[in-house]
């Protein structure tokens, strides 16, 4: 009858936990995202033609921006909401940036801190978990003792002794349960908390590589615009010496080979700093940093969704990390009702004893006790039957219900932002792109005119100025498409396979 009472108590324990159990709040996820606005429909068509026209007035393979690398529709894949998840390699088609971002996830000193926090929170969840278990001790000890019983005088003998003690509190109220569920959920808040980390870090590395592409190209663009400006001005020159045109022309050539000169000195500082910064990304001292593909190649190659599943964003860390804060938050005042409980415990003692050794642990040595016990809470935090900590708990998972929802809420202002983001600059790129190839023909005619005499050097001075403008411009643009694809696979929440 003892063993059955025993067992029905354990399973008793086993079976009830005061406080409630958590439910996933209905977070109200759209059906599809916000459609283009009426202006903007009207322009698609103009924006495609931009993107796959070509100009007929040019001699074959000159109506591109950049040379070789061009456009190349093909490659942009459209998916729609019923899309498949976001990949990071989707985008990341160079394998020298791949490389970087691998390189980071390992040696950069923010993830390994991350990391150490994990087997902290995981080394504390299995302390809590372990508090569901019997705790047995072992003891021993040897000594002399002695003894006076009134006139019968005093004794002296020796004592060996060896016990193993146990004792068990009884989950009956699931207190030790709820802690245990809590623990386990903030490991998993530290767990998004490392993959939140490692999206960002992600983000980070591939933007400013983009942002040291970027600045390559506007450095390519500044030296080869200060050649052909010098060439311009040493043509003033042959031209002043000859009498064709006066010291005016000649100082206003001067002066505009100034301006691609300091944007020279300016694109290689940043040049220099890009290469710092990612270095440090990736782990390493700040130093020179290995180039793959060109800007607009990798532009030309970003897949632009049309839309993405509203399911993805359940991917995303914070929202996940959000979640496991509430999943704790809830267990908590399961815990702290079950604080105001009884508690029900269990402890014995079982051992040998003897006053020689060389009979210890021998027949007739033996010692044990046992005992349950039961504890109740009278009076606590300065008055009896007081619940402030269960009042805490609910306010505490109130908050954390709370911050659920806006991480929702920001989640898909973030994907909505990224989707319109990339829309939008891929139909800059376009316009940018044509106004370029614009812009570079009316430099070759003017060009073309002031040699010959037709036309004066305002013209060559302004197709110059506008030039040198919009390929900035278009790289700021190509940049900006590329960041903004960025933001759409950090918004969703894209993952990183594994290094093999």
């Amino acid at each position: 009858m003892r063993r059955i009472a025993l067992v029905a108590l354990i399973a008793f324990a086993g079976a009830c936990a005061v406080g409630p159990g958590y439910r996933r709040a209905s977070l109200g996820m759209p059906d599809g995202w916000r459609r283009p606005a009426t202006s903007e429909d009207s322009l698609r068509s103009f924006y495609d033609s931009l993107r796959t026209s070509r100009d007929t007035l040019l001699p074959a393979g000159a109506d591109t921006a950049r040379v070789p690398f061009g456009y190349d529709t093909s490659s942009v894949r459209a998916a729609g909401d019923s899309g498949a998840a976001l990949r990071w390699l989707d985008l990341i088609q160079d394998s020298v940036l791949r490389q970087l971002v691998d390189t980071s996830l390992r040696a950069n000193r923010d993830m390994r801190t991350a990391v150490a926090v994990i087997d902290e929170f995981r080394a504390q969840y299995r302390a809590t978990r372990g508090a569901l278990l019997p705790q047995l001790t072992a003891n021993g000890r040897a000594g002399r003792n002695q003894t006076v019983f009134g006139t019968f005088g005093s004794f002296t003998y020796n004592v060996y002794q060896a016990t193993a003690d146990m004792s068990w509190e009884l989950d009956v109220w699931g207190r030790l349960r709820r802690s245990t569920s809590a623990a386990r959920s903030d490991l998993v808040v530290r767990e998004e908390d490392r993959r939140a980390l490692q999206l960002s870090l992600i983000g980070d590395v591939t933007t400013a590589y983009f942002d040291l592409r970027a600045a390559d190209l506007n450095l390519a663009i500044a030296r080869r615009t200060l050649d052909s400006r010098r060439q311009t001005l040493a043509l003033a020159r042959r031209r002043l010496d000859q009498g064709l045109i006066s010291e005016l022309d000649v100082r206003q050539f001067e002066a505009e080979v100034a301006s691609p000169a300091a944007s020279v000195a300016d694109f290689e500082r940043q040049v220099a700093q890009q290469e710092n910064a990612l270095s440090v990304l990736v782990g390493h001292n700040p130093g020179a940093i290995a180039r793959g593909r060109a800007l607009t190649e990798m532009a030309a190659r970003i897949p632009v969704p049309a839309g993405v599943p509203s399911a993805l964003l359940g991917n995303r860390p914070d929202v996940r990390g959000a979640e496991a804060s509430l999943r704790a938050a809830t267990a908590r005042i399961g815990a702290a009702q079950a604080a105001y409980l009884p508690t029900f415990t269990i402890t014995g003692q079982y051992g040998t004893q003897s006053t020689e050794f060389s009979k210890w642990f021998g027949s007739g040595t033996n010692i044990w006790q046992a005992f349950a016990g039961v504890s109740i809470p009278l009076f606590k935090e300065g008055r009896p039957g007081a619940g402030e900590q269960v009042n805490i708990a609910r306010a505490r998972a109130s908050q954390a219900r709370s911050r659920y929802e806006q991480t929702v809420l920001v989640a898909l202002r973030e994907v909505e932002d990224a989707l319109v983001g990339l829309r939008t600059a891929q139909d800059r790129s376009a316009a940018q792109e044509r106004q370029v190839i614009a812009l570079r023909r009316a430099l070759e005619l003017a060009d073309m005119r002031y040699r010959n005499g037709v036309s004066s050097y305002l013209d060559v001075l302004e197709a110059q100025r506008g030039l040198f403008g919009a390929e900035l411009a278009l790289t700021q643009a190509e940049r900006d498409q590329l960041v903004a694809a960025v933001q759409l696979y950090r918004a969703v929440g894209a993952g990183w396979p594994a290094a093999q």
